[in-house]
């Protein structure tokens, strides 16, 4: 069922339940489609014209039709309880280790992605919305924060590390956005006003799509960006690089 859904590649660590639980919700669809169907040609056939020319006024009194309704209904919930819910829990239960993962800041605005990574310090600058400008300063980075002289922050390119516990934290600037992630088996709102944590590992290196899954306004097929999962090698060469950068920007300005 997971090929004819045509999913696409599986590059998390988390990504197989998910996979199963779709494919377990699209055979239960198609039971429903293939009994519901065969249900509805029945009724045509015996309640057609020819068989029953005189109209019946009082109804069906079988009972079979109410216990099938129960049954599906029963069974509904048995696949959220006992599989939806406890692979939810699983994703939000508990964040790994914040010492042992790659941090990122992820702030959507219409019609872009910020990431904002912290630099050598392992700190974010401080932000406020009065010091957001579009062009110059997306993120309302404090410049006069020291924490903030070695931030990286990319624009619709994210950055990762392969085999290495990752947390975004999700906010938007405007409206609400969804970051999907497709080969990742990440789909998340960004609520204004709100700091959503998720969690992953990427088990394969690689570049990808970043896509909003949310109808954020006119322009919403331009909310794409890129994402690269690279070696631990390279990504931490890519890091250094850009914080390198980062501090002698801040430096030449006067920080």
């Amino acid at each position: 069922m997971k090929d004819f859904l045509n999913l696409p590649p599986d590059w998390s660590a988390h990504g197989a339940p998910i996979d199963n639980l779709i494919a377990l919700i699209h055979w239960v669809m198609l039971i429903l489609f293939v009994g519901w169907g065969a249900y509805y040609i029945l009724v045509l056939i015996k309640f057609r014209a020819g068989a029953s020319p005189k109209a019946d006024y009082h109804g069906a009194k079988g009972t079979i039709s109410k216990y099938v309704e129960v049954a599906v209904v029963v069974f509904e919930v048995a696949i959220l309880v006992a599989f939806a819910f406890p692979l939810w829990n699983e994703r939000v239960a508990e964040l790994p280790d914040e010492n042992e993962s790659e941090r990122i800041r992820v702030v959507a605005e219409q019609f872009a992605w910020n990431f904002h990574y912290p630099g050598a310090d392992g700190e974010w600058g401080r932000t406020a919305p009065e010091l957001v400008d579009t062009a110059a300063n997306p993120l309302g980075l404090d410049r006069d924060d020291p924490a903030s002289a070695d931030d990286i922050h990319t624009l619709n390119n994210l950055y990762l590390p392969v085999d290495k516990p990752i947390i975004l934290y999700l906010t938007s600037k405007d409206v609400i956005h969804s970051l999907n992630l497709p080969y990742l088996r990440v789909k998340q709102d960004t609520i204004p006003g709100q700091t959503i944590p998720v969690h992953f590992v990427a088990k394969q290196t690689g570049e990808s799509e970043v896509a909003c899954a949310q109808l954020c306004g006119l322009t919403h097929y331009r909310m794409k960006g890129f994402l690269h999962i690279q070696s631990q090698q390279d990504y931490q060469s890519w890091h250094d690089e850009r914080t390198q950068a980062a501090a002698a920007a801040a430096a030449a300005a006067g920080m």
